[in-house]
């Protein structure tokens, strides 16, 4: 099987079940409430509201354990004099959660990674939301396809080149779309993510072009979002976030998201592994923007191990 790693996000521009898509109500006509929240605070409230997800996440997963050499426990590290925190756990058993990152660099960043095993095809969850210039939050979501549907190759009118472009793959990526859109991008979770676009005060797409690896990593719901930083920004985000975090784990815990017997689950772990290399090398330049030379060693951290034999589910 030849293993391709191109995935595409058109910011805000949510792809509908089987192919139609729509561009999110823009909220930039919304008059942004007062300042309110400081950095700190606001990313104090996001953290609380995060620790709260991870909190039920555990308590749904009972094999998901803390990874005690990758943990950064309050008052040990900082990053760009910020005090960091990073909650790192696996599930190594029938959860099959290869990493989950929940970091925190005081006013500046909070983030929930989460990849999982290959013996799910549950979508990979990112959630981050950074303070740019003390004024300006920089949001993220993405539920990340576990499968190639070349995305990038998706026409103005909705459609994908067919078997007379693509040969007999047309077909294996067509059904990877369907089985993403029906399982996890569906009507459900499409109007879910338009309507958090739209709840955001002033909110706007973000400007930069997604980078090379960016376009191999995101999906094709990704949400990338500026917006001042209110009272009212913070409680959409961490309601979002919230809101994320419930999907990915009702998704966890379904069985029927499990690989089938004889799935080429070796397969799935070689694909896995590319794909985490490939987001850590899409963090490197964020960071580094964020944090300037600190940057590679909290994309490193917050990527987890790239070389760890994985499998999971007791092997």
């Amino acid at each position: 099987l030849t293993m391709k790693f191109l995935f595409v996000s058109t910011v805000l521009t949510l792809n509908a079940a089987f192919g139609s898509a729509f561009v999110a109500p823009r909220s930039e006509a919304r008059i942004p409430s007062a300042l309110g929240a400081t950095a700190a605070e606001a990313i104090a409230s996001l953290e609380a509201s995060q620790a709260a997800s991870v909190n039920a996440i555990a308590s749904a997963i009972p094999d998901l354990a803390a990874k005690p050499d990758q943990t950064w426990a309050a008052g040990s590290v900082s990053i760009g004099g910020c005090p960091a925190t990073l909650d790192a756990r696996d599930a190594p058993g029938p959860a099959n959660i290869a990493w989950l990152s929940s970091l925190c660099v005081s006013s500046k960043q909070s983030s929930l990674t989460i990849f999982n095993g290959p013996l799910t095809d549950v979508p990979h969850l990112l959630s981050r939301c950074a303070v740019v210039g003390d004024t300006t939050l920089s949001f993220a979501l993405d539920f990340r396809p576990r499968a190639y549907g070349a995305y990038e190759m998706r026409q103005p009118d909705g459609s994908y080149p067919g078997p007379d472009v693509l040969g007999r793959q047309a077909f294996e990526y067509s059904g990877a779309r369907k089985d993403y859109e029906t399982k996890f991008g569906n009507e459900e979770v499409v109007a879910f993510l338009a309507a958090t676009a739209a709840s955001f005060e002033g909110g706007t797409p973000s400007a930069a072009a997604p980078s090379e690896f960016d376009s191999l990593t995101q999906g094709p719901l990704a949400m990338s979002m500026t917006m001042p930083l209110t009272d009212a920004n913070v409680a959409a985000v961490s309601a979002a976030r919230e809101k994320a975090a419930a999907y990915w784990l009702g998704w966890a815990l379904d069985d029927s998201h499990g690989k089938q017997p004889g799935a080429p689950v070796n397969t799935q772990y070689v694909y896995d592994s590319k794909y985490k290399q490939n987001t850590y090398s899409a963090l490197l330049p964020i960071y580094a923007e964020l944090y300037g030379a600190e940057g590679a060693n909290l994309a490193a951290a917050d990527s987890g191990p790239l070389d760890e034999g994985y499998v999971g589910g007791g092997s």
